[in-house]
């Protein structure tokens, strides 16, 4: 969905309206979901993604901003008894120069970090190592949403 209500070319938009999508989408909130990264920098490396097409957090709704928040808090908590990291980066990359890989879509990373990951074989071999597929990230990381969103954290 877009602000103006045309269809676009959007990954997000469509993983929040496609089933096929449901294979990587982990979590669903009001305003928000949370996805897996396709091509992850490590195991776990998720986004959280305003339902609506947007691409700066001055067009959020406050709504919107609140739930986002909570939502990268419960992905937080959930990253942290799934995979004790040892940290997680999170960051937005609003705009081409700032890295954006999906310019007109908000969203949010959280990528787990442990000391010592710093993996070169995406520098040397422009390969990605993961032990864990993103099924079983996946399978890994719903029930841990649920229980933890029914508890109300």
């Amino acid at each position: 969905m877009t602000t103006s209500g045309e269809s676009a070319a959007c990954i997000f938009c469509d993983a929040w309206s496609e089933s096929r999508a449901d294979d990587l989408v982990v979590f669903r909130g009001q305003t928000c979901y949370v996805i897996l990264n396709l091509f992850p920098y490590n195991n776990g490396h998720l986004m959280v993604v305003p339902n609506r097409h947007f691409a700066q957090l001055a067009a959020a709704g406050p709504d919107e901003l609140g739930e986002l928040m909570a939502i990268v808090r419960l992905s937080e908590m959930v990253l942290t008894e799934a995979y004790s990291p040892n940290g997680i980066n999170v960051g937005l990359n609003l705009g081409k120069a700032a890295g954006a890989g999906v310019l007109d879509h908000l969203h949010v990373h959280l990528v787990p970090r442990w000391n010592g990951d710093t993996n070169f074989m995406t520098v040397v071999g422009d390969v990605r190592v993961l032990p864990e597929a993103l099924e079983a990230s996946a399978a890994r990381l719903r029930p841990l949403f649920a229980r933890l969103h029914s508890e109300g954290r």
